[in-house]
């Protein structure tokens, strides 16, 4: 009678330890794999960001080398101003005045624009680095990427250098793909 009291213990603590391996093994299994990712350096370094510099400074030259010729122009009259008889003096004064006026608005104004299309024209390429990164991300199995800064990060999970790589063929693709249908 004592025999068959233990077995069902017996059997209750197998199915158990049945029931748990299954956990286990997939606690084992299933550790997260993480990486890390160097945000600056992708900004610094990816060739979108520096087409889209290079882009702005295409967009904004003209209006650059405007500013810069009024620039000449201005110092041109104030070497005329002190040059210039006492009765020239006042109508060059009003020139320059017009012109330092001018040139202050303008610059005030180049400066807002080209802040306000830098910024626009960095959140469409971070936007595209964050899609890389996810992309890579997803296809390589990762549960998290940390992106910087972080106070510690092993060489192992840095994966900044594949999604600089990635981002350099999607840069060399859509330059190949702009040649092709130009427009």
């Amino acid at each position: 009678m004592i025999r068959s009291a233990r077995r069902p213990h017996f059997f209750c603590a197998l199915l158990s330890l049945l029931a748990l391996l299954p956990a286990l093994v997939f606690a084992q299994s299933a550790a997260p794999k993480l990486g890390y990712v160097d945000v600056k350096r992708l900004l610094d370094n990816a060739p979108q960001m520096a087409e889209s510099r290079s882009k702005l400074e295409r967009e904004f030259a003209a209006r650059d080398v405007a500013l810069k010729a009024d620039e000449t122009k201005l110092a041109s009259l104030r070497q005329r101003q002190e040059a210039a008889a006492a009765g020239d003096v006042d109508a060059i004064k009003r020139e320059v005045d017009a012109l330092e006026r001018n040139i202050k608005r303008t610059r005030e104004d180049l400066r807002g624009e080209l802040n306000s299309r830098a910024g626009a024209e960095r959140d469409r390429v971070w936007q595209k680095i964050n899609n890389s990164v996810i992309e890579y991300a997803r296809e390589q199995g990762y549960d998290l990427i940390l992106p910087s800064p972080v106070i510690y990060a092993s060489s192992r999970i840095d994966i900044t250098e594949q999604v600089l790589e990635r981002l350099k063929r999607e840069a060399q693709s859509d330059a190949n793909r702009a040649k092709s249908n130009p427009p």
